[in-house]
C-alpha cells in the first residue's frame, strides 16, 4: 500500500457529521506545512516518527508542541498552525477533516480545545480502535458515503473515549432543531430565489440569531451554506444526469448560467463542464 494517500469525500451532504477530506502521508525530513488556517476540524494521528506543531491559542499566543508516535493533534477552524516533520525521525501521520452540527459538541467531550490541542490516549486498546477506524476510512477508496460516515461515527466514539481528558457526551440542543428546520426549508426551496430572511421566517427566528447559530454549529454563514448546498446539488446532477449545464443552473436557483459557473468554480476549483468530464457516471 502507498504511504501517501489523499481522498475527498463524495459530494452528498450529511448534516450531523460530514467528512471533507482524509489521507495518510510519510513525510520527508523537515517537511513543513503552514502557516495555514482551516475552515473545518482536522485531526492528525501520528503512526510513527516525530514532529512539531506550532499553533495559536485562544488568546492569539503561539505555542509549540513536540509530538511522537501514538499522539495526535486537533486543529480548529480559523486556528493558525504549522506542523513540521523531525529531521532524523520524520513522522508518518494520517488525518481526517470533518464538520457538522454535532462535531463541536462531540469534540468538546474529548477535552481538546484551542488551548489544549494535543491528543494523549488514556486507554491503549481504545486508541488502537480509533486508529483502525481512521485506517478503514482512508483505505476503503471505493466505500459508499454511508460506509464512510458510519466509520466516522465509530472513529469519534473511540476518539472521545480514549482521550485522556474526555467527558460524557451531552444531549441535543434547540439550535440543532432550528438548523434542521432551516435545512428542510433549503431542501424544499433551493431551486427558487430564496433569501436568508425567508429561511429565518420559516424557522420563526430573528435573522441575526439564525446567522449566529449557523456560525457556531457549522462554521458557515447561512448564505455560505446555501451556496454550498446548491453547488453540491448541482454536482449530483452533473454526475448522475446528462442534463445541459444551463438546465442544472436553473434547477439549483441560478437563472444566470455565468453566475452559476463562477460559484461552482469557487467551490470545486474547476468549471461545471470540467467537473462533469472527470466525474460523470452516465455516458451519452
Amino acid at each position: 500500500m502507498s504511504n501517501n494517500i489523499f481522498r475527498l469525500f463524495p459530494n452528498e451532504r450529511y448534516m450531523d457529521l460530514t467528512l471533507i477530506q482524509y489521507g495518510r502521508e510519510q513525510c520527508a525530513p523537515n517537511y513543513s506545512y503552514g502557516p495555514v488556517t482551516r475552515n473545518h476540524f482536522l485531526f492528525h494521528y501520528i503512526l510513527s516518527g516525530k514532529g512539531r506543531l506550532v499553533s495559536t491559542n485562544s488568546h492569539g499566543d503561539t505555542k509549540f508542541y513536540n509530538l511522537s508516535s501514538g499522539m495526535g493533534f486537533l486543529i480548529f477552524p480559523n486556528q493558525i498552525n504549522t506542523y513540521t516533520a523531525d529531521t532524523n525521525n520524520p513522522w508518518e501521520y494520517m488525518w481526517l477533516e470533518f464538520d457538522g452540527i454535532k462535531s463541536l459538541d462531540i469534540l468538546a467531550s474529548t477535552g481538546l480545545s484551542f488551548d489544549q490541542p494535543i491528543y494523549h490516549a488514556a486507554d491503549k486498546e481504545l486508541r488502537n480502535k480509533m486508529r483502525d477506524e481512521m485506517l478503514t476510512i482512508i483505505e476503503h477508496t471505493d466505500g459508499s458515503s454511508l460506509f464512510l460516515i458510519a466509520h466516522l461515527y465509530l472513529f469519534l466514539d473511540y476518539f472521545v473515549r480514549s482521550s485522556f481528558n474526555h467527558t460524557e457526551l451531552t444531549g441535543g440542543k434547540f439550535k440543532d432543531l432550528y438548523i434542521r428546520e432551516a435545512v428542510t426549508f433549503l431542501e424544499q426551496n433551493y431551486s427558487h430565489s430564496i433569501t436568508i430572511e425567508d429561511m429565518a421566517k420559516f424557522c420563526n427566528l430573528n435573522q441575526s440569531y439564525l446567522g449566529k447559530i449557523f456560525k457556531q454549529s457549522l462554521n458557515q454563514t447561512p448564505q455560505q451554506f446555501l451556496i454550498y448546498f446548491r453547488m453540491n446539488k448541482a454536482a449530483e446532477f452533473l454526475k448522475h444526469t446528462t442534463m445541459q449545464i444551463g438546465e442544472i443552473s436553473k434547477l439549483v436557483g441560478y437563472p444566470n448560467q455565468l453566475n452559476f459557473s463562477r460559484s461552482f468554480k469557487k467551490i470545486f476549483g474547476v468549471s461545471p463542464q470540467r467537473w462533469r468530464e472527470e466525474n460523470q457516471l452516465l455516458h451519452k
